[in-house]
């Protein structure tokens, strides 16, 4: 009965329409402009009603954009961009994030400072996820996979297993939560975790870490993209497709820009979560650390990006300086950056650190959930 009103609407507007005599141009247009946009939105309303609109795919990102029904927990644009930072307990560390929806209206990064206590030593978890077909993968990412990391009981004896645990359980958990959902959504994990004179990154998608040593920009993760020679081979021997896309992108099954990713129902067989897992030392050498989504690295080279922080002691501040530097070079993404510098090399190099002055958080989590 619906559909037959708003074909009932649609017919009886056209004749209207046909059938007016009009007294100039303009009376014309106005009529022409106001029947179109009538057109449209019932046509929405009776494609929605019936479950014919589905998600469409849009180039950017890492993927695909609900276009029609939107999440409830997405966060909009007018939130604007924010920052903040802190000091470790031990004063070995600080750190700073800024992050900002850009020239999005919808905000899908999510990031993740925390501090903890885990057998007797203070640890710094850090991380940017970054949504793709909404943003509740991502933020469940940021609620859960630390929690998981810092309980698995193998945490402290041998960090790499007990990571590479977290992001296939922290994965798996999600997509059991999924279940109800008709829509398919993903998120990309860049993760750096401090234990002692450690420094261990992981990654998952095409977030990146970047650190800075001895002066140099070295990046410590790897990009996970279709058109790589083993991320493609490995696709393929799994029953799957790259293809590129007439705007010059490869997508797994002619879909996502991606080759890993946290969520991706659809295409889980494919895109999975199997971080790769860097691990580099502590030392005098070591400056800082640069953790951000592709909203920064879609337009700011490492070497940039490193350039830039050199100079900023307080990480808040550099964050903010990077995240200001893709927005003017044209950024069309959501920008997450969090940086941390290790003070020991601070001092050593005659600097310092303005962060946070002398009230650094307690032990805990010490992120907001959104920009």
């Amino acid at each position: 009965m619906l559909f037959e009103n708003v074909n009932r609407i649609i017919e009886s507007n056209w004749g209207l329409l046909i059938g007016y005599r009009f007294q100039n141009r303009l009376q014309l247009l106005l009529v022409v402009f106001r029947f179109f946009s009538l057109l449209l939105f019932l046509v929405s309303i009776k494609g929605i009603i019936a479950g014919e609109v589905d998600s469409c795919w849009v180039d950017g990102d890492m993927g695909y954009l609900n276009s029609v029904l939107s999440s409830s927990n997405q966060v909009y644009a007018e939130d604007g961009p924010v920052s903040g930072g802190g000091l470790s307990q031990n004063g070995k560390f600080s750190y700073g994030y800024a992050s900002s929806p850009g020239k999005r209206s919808s905000m899908e990064d999510f990031y993740e400072t925390r501090i903890d206590g885990v057998e007797g030593e203070i640890v710094g978890l850090f991380g940017v996820f970054d949504g793709h077909g909404g943003a509740r993968a991502a933020e469940y990412v940021k609620q859960n996979l630390f929690s998981n990391l810092i309980n698995h009981p193998k945490f402290i004896s041998d960090t790499k297993s007990a990571i590479a645990d977290a992001y296939n359980h922290t994965d798996s958990e999600f997509l059991k939560s999924e279940n109800t959902q008709n829509r398919d959504a993903g998120s990309t994990a860049s993760t750096a975790i401090l234990v002692g004179d450690r420094l261990l990154v992981a990654n998952v998608g095409d977030s990146r870490a970047v650190i800075c040593r001895g002066g140099n920009a070295i990046a410590v993760s790897r990009d996970h993209k279709p058109d790589q020679t083993d991320e493609r081979q490995r696709i393929e021997d799994a029953g799957g497709f790259v293809i590129l896309k007439i705007a010059g992108t490869w997508r797994v099954g002619g879909v996502l820009a991606v080759s890993r990713a946290f969520g991706d129902r659809l295409l889980k067989q494919y895109v999975v979560a199997d971080p790769e897992i860097q691990e580099e030392k502590v030392d005098s050498s070591l400056e800082f650390l640069i953790l951000a989504s592709d909203g920064l690295w879609d337009v700011v080279t490492n070497e940039e990006a490193v350039d830039m922080t050199k100079p900023i002691d307080d990480p808040e501040q550099a964050a903010k300086r990077l995240l200001h530097e893709a927005y003017q070079r044209g950024s069309a993404d959501n920008i997450t950056c969090v940086v941390v510098r290790f003070l020991a090399a601070s001092r050593s190099h005659g600097g310092g650190t303005t962060s946070q002055g002398s009230n650094p958080p307690q032990a805990g989590n010490t992120s907001h959930s959104h920009p």
